[in-house]
């Protein structure tokens, strides 16, 4: 009787461990997900709702999973900029721009997206509104920030707007409202524009309930804020604007590799493990205003993306026309569309991207990713990147060359690095003007010892067990997989 009560107690004890589960911090979707940010007004030429729609079998092709949608809100026409105004001078929260389509055009794409198993979440913007929204009238006078003389005041040079008053708590609900609406639409969550700007106590008020009660959303802020980097309680995901800015200097020799290594070690210091790290190499802002990643990057743009879809906590970005190798502004106030998607060799080299963040538990965002472990490079040879991550015998080796020359031109300031949009009569840089001198080295050749048998992504090559030479063309990256 004894020994039969132990076996009961034993069998029980097992049953529990095997339901035993630790809960996720974020939705179990987000960890390998890549985002990919859609800016409707150039994405076909009709910049509208059903010109996305009809893509999507294309974005599907590509492999993202979360489609971002620049704001499709109806924009104000008092102060506008250019033809067309800016996406982020909202006049109604609750109405769609007709430039784009209707409210069924718009629910029809969010339908036929989620049928195709995309997750899709709005560009919500709470800093300000256009001068002309709905609520200047509908509301009290102190729903806005308002001088000596009781005009509604600005930020920057964002004349097409007028900053709301977080001080007015007021204004806290009816964004959570008018965020609620879409999300009854089923919309997946948010991408929080300039959220750094609006003081953390008002994302703090309204997410745990809103987290609580969409269990399943997203949420992203254009900030790098370690007070707004708990999932449970603001955002899933921050803004690597500092590695952004870095990877810029690295490709230009401004920075180091051993600066690389110092921002990974900090960052890792400043946010907690679990917390998403947004990474990218171009968006809206970069683009319009900044340049390509061509010109921001040179040779080295795709190294960059490499490191962006495999450095630890990273949740991938890829900005409207990185994947064909878009090498030109976009405009930000006027149509400027992409008329030909033809896939090409970059449209390969981001879907390979993407198949290797999906395929690779250890390249996984948040908690769930394996750790970095930096390699000792032979002494010359301080321009590559090397290491490794690795979970549970998923191991992912990457190598990249960014040049062995000393730094040519004055670092610029890295930190705590926010959006601030240019005046709109911001000159074009020409491509390629910028100095790659660190780039103009010689190809190296890097002897590794491999532990095993691996498969590297973009070649498809595979190296056996031992002592292999990778040869590294300035620019030139290897990634290589376990098998």
């Amino acid at each position: 009787m004894k020994k039969l009560l132990i076996l009961c107690v034993a069998l029980l004890a097992l049953a529990g461990c095997k339901k035993t589960k630790t809960p996720s911090v974020h939705p179990d979707w987000t960890y390998s997900s890549v985002m990919y940010e859609v800016n409707i007004r150039q994405f076909s030429p009709e910049g509208t709702f059903a010109g996305v729609e009809a893509q999507l079998p294309r974005l599907k092709d590509l492999g993202v999973d979360i489609l971002w949608l620049m704001p499709m809100y109806e924009i104000g026409t008092e102060g506008r900029k250019g033809t067309l105004g800016s996406y982020y001078a909202i006049s109604d929260y609750k109405k769609v721009n007709p430039e784009f389509g209707t409210m069924a055009d718009f629910e029809h794409l969010l339908a036929a997206a989620h049928k195709q198993g995309f997750k899709v979440i709005l560009d919500w913007v709470a800093n300000q509104t256009a001068p002309d929204n709905v609520w200047m009238t509908e509301k009290p006078a102190d729903f806005y920030e308002r001088d000596a003389d009781g005009n509604a005041i600005w930020e920057y040079d964002w004349t097409d707007t007028r900053s709301l008053n977080y001080d007015n708590e007021e204004v806290w609900w009816a964004q959570d409202d008018a965020m609620r609406f879409w999300l009854e639409k089923g919309v997946d969550g948010f991408r929080c524009d300039a959220a750094g700007e609006v003081p953390a106590a008002f994302w703090k008020g309204i997410l745990p309930k809103m987290n609580k009660d969409y269990p399943d959303i997203y949420l992203l802020a254009e900030a790098e804020r370690d007070n707004l980097a708990d999932a449970t309680e603001t955002f899933d995901a921050n803004y690597a604007w500092e590695l952004h800015h870095l990877l810029n200097s690295l490709a230009q020799g401004r920075k180091t590799v051993t600066d690389l290594k110092e921002y990974v070690t900090r960052d890792a210091a400043r946010f907690p493990k679990e917390a998403f790290r947004l990474t990218f190499t171009s968006n809206h802002d970069e683009n319009s205003w900044s340049g390509t990643e061509f010109e921001r990057e040179g040779a080295a743009a795709n190294a960059c993306a490499v490191l962006c879809f495999t450095l630890p906590g990273s949740q991938p970005l890829i900005y409207t026309g990185q994947e064909i190798g878009l090498s030109r502004r976009l405009e930000f106030f006027e149509k400027d569309p992409i008329t030909d998607w033809s896939a090409n060799e970059y449209t390969t080299f981001w879907k390979k991207l993407v198949d290797l963040k999906h395929g690779n538990p250890a390249l996984a965002a948040g908690e769930k990713g394996g750790d970095i472990v930096w390699w000792e490079i032979p002494e010359g040879l301080d321009g590559i990147v090397a290491f490794h991550r690795e979970v549970k015998g998923n191991k992912v080796i990457v190598l990249a060359n960014f040049g062995v020359a000393p730094p040519v031109i004055p670092s610029e300031a890295e930190g705590e690095v926010e959006k601030s949009e240019p005046t709109d009569n911001r000159p074009a840089a020409e491509t390629g003007g910028t100095p790659f001198k660190n780039l103009e080295a010689a190809p190296v050749k890097l002897p590794v010892n491999l532990d095993g048998t691996y498969q590297e992504v973009f070649s498809g090559k595979t190296y056996q067990k031992g002592m292999n030479d990778f040869t590294l063309a300035p620019g030139g990256y290897v990634v290589l997989t376990k098998k």
